[in-house]
C-alpha cells in the first residue's frame, strides 16, 4: 500500500466528471485537488474526494502564502478552509480514506481503497503530490519524532526557545525557517551548495535575522542524541567534519512524486525521478487517467499552477466522458 502524508483521490459520478452508477468514481490527486473538485462539481458532476488523513494536503504544512491572487496573505489552513467551503457548496463528497491501487478494466479504472473497498469510474484524476525526501544519514530514522521533523508548522512550537537546523536551501527550507524563527533561540541554515535556490525574498527575509546563522557548503552526515532527542548534527565543509548542538532537524531537501506507485498492474508513462508524464490536456499515457499539481512532470510547483492543470483536467475529462 501507497503510504504517505496525504492523498487526494477524486471520483465523480459518472467518471472523472459526469453521472455516476453506484460505486463508480473518478479519483482525484492531492495538491490540486480542491480546486479540481470546485470546477468538477460546477460541472454538475458528482465528485467524491479520497483522502487518506484529511483535506489540505500540503497546504496545511504551508505557514504563509503570498502567490494566490486575491489574497496579500494568507495561511494555508484557512486558504484549505476556503477552498473545502467553495467545493461542498457545489456538492462534493470527501471520505477519508487512503488510496491502493488504480487499473483499468475494459473501459473502467478500478480503485481499490487501503480497506479492500473498490470503485469504479470512467475517468480519474490523479492529483497526490509527494512526500519529503529524506537525508538517509544514521540517526535520521532513530530521531524520527524525536526531534528530525520534516514540517515546521507541525512541530515547531515544540521546539521553543531550542538551538535548531534547517537542512536545504529552497524556498521550502526558507518558508519553513521563517516560521521556525518564532521559537528557535538559534537557527542553523544548513546545504550543500554555496548558493541558495530559494527565492530572492524569501532569502533577504529570513538571512537578515540576527538569530540565523548559515553552514554552507556543507551536507549532513550524522544526527545524534541521547537516546531519547537530538542533541546535535555533524556536518561536513571544507574537508573536515563539525559537530553542532542542536534540539530539533527540520530537513527540506527535495520532493519525491507518489502517483506512480498506484499503477501496480499496468505501466504509466513517468520520467527518471517518477513525475507523471502528461500532454497539455493533462492526460497520462493510461486512457482516461489524469495528472495535476505536484505529481506530473513540470516546471513550477505552485498552487496556481496547479489549479491551472486541475482546471484543464476538468475540462478534458467532461468531454472525454
Amino acid at each position: 500500500m501507497l503510504r504517505c502524508s496525504s492523498l487526494w483521490k477524486l471520483f465523480p459520478e459518472r467518471t472523472a466528471l459526469g453521472r455516476l452508477r453506484p460505486r463508480h468514481h473518478r479519483r482525484r490527486p492531492r495538491r490540486t485537488h480542491r480546486r479540481t473538485l470546485r470546477r468538477a462539481a460546477r460541472a454538475n458532476m458528482k465528485v467524491v474526494l479520497f483522502e487518506q488523513k484529511g483535506p489540505g494536503g500540503e497546504l496545511l504544512n504551508t505557514d504563509l502564502i503570498e502567490d494566490w491572487p486575491g489574497e496579500e496573505s494568507i495561511t494555508g489552513r484557512d486558504l484549505t478552509e476556503k477552498m473545502q467551503k467553495h467545493a461542498e457548496k457545489f456538492g462534493l463528497r470527501m471520505e477519508i480514506e487512503g488510496v491502493k491501487e488504480v487499473w483499468s478494466e475494459g473501459d473502467r479504472k478500478i480503485v481499490e481503497l487501503a480497506d479492500g473497498t473498490r470503485h469504479s469510474a470512467y475517468a480519474v484524476i490523479v492529483a497526490v503530490g509527494g512526500e519529503p525526501i529524506k537525508l538517509n544519514v544514521p540517526g535520521e530514522q532513530e530521531f524520527h519524532g524525536r526531534g528530525v521533523s520534516y514540517c515546521a508548522v507541525c512541530d515547531g512550537a515544540f521546539f521553543k526557545g531550542s538551538d535548531l537546523a534547517v537542512i536545504g536551501g529552497g524556498d521550502s527550507a526558507f518558508q519553513e525557517g521563517l516560521f521556525l524563527t518564532r521559537f528557535a533561540k538559534k537557527l542553523h541554515v544548513v546545504h550543500r551548495r554555496g548558493e541558495f535556490r530559494a527565492q530572492a525574498i524569501l532569502r533577504d527575509r529570513l538571512l537578515a535575522k540576527d538569530l540565523v546563522h548559515t553552514v554552507t557548503p556543507a551536507t549532513v552526515k550524522e544526527i545524534g542524541g541521547d537516546g531519547t532527542a537530538v542533541k546535535w548534527i555533524d556536518v561536513e565543509r571544507d574537508g573536515k567534519v563539525e559537530r553542532i548542538p542542536v534540539e530539533g532537524v527540520f530537513v527540506f531537501v527535495g520532493f519525491k512524486p507518489v502517483g506512480r506507485h498506484l499503477f501496480q498492474r499496468e505501466h504509466i508513462d513517468h520520467d527518471e525521478n517518477d513525475y507523471l508524464i502528461t500532454d497539455q490536456y493533462m492526460r497520462t499515457s493510461v486512457d482516461g487517467v489524469y495528472a495535476v499539481g505536484d505529481t506530473r512532470a513540470q516546471l513550477a510547483k505552485q498552487i496556481t499552477t496547479a489549479v491551472g492543470d486541475a482546471t484543464t483536467a476538468v475540462l478534458h475529462a467532461e468531454r472525454y466522458i
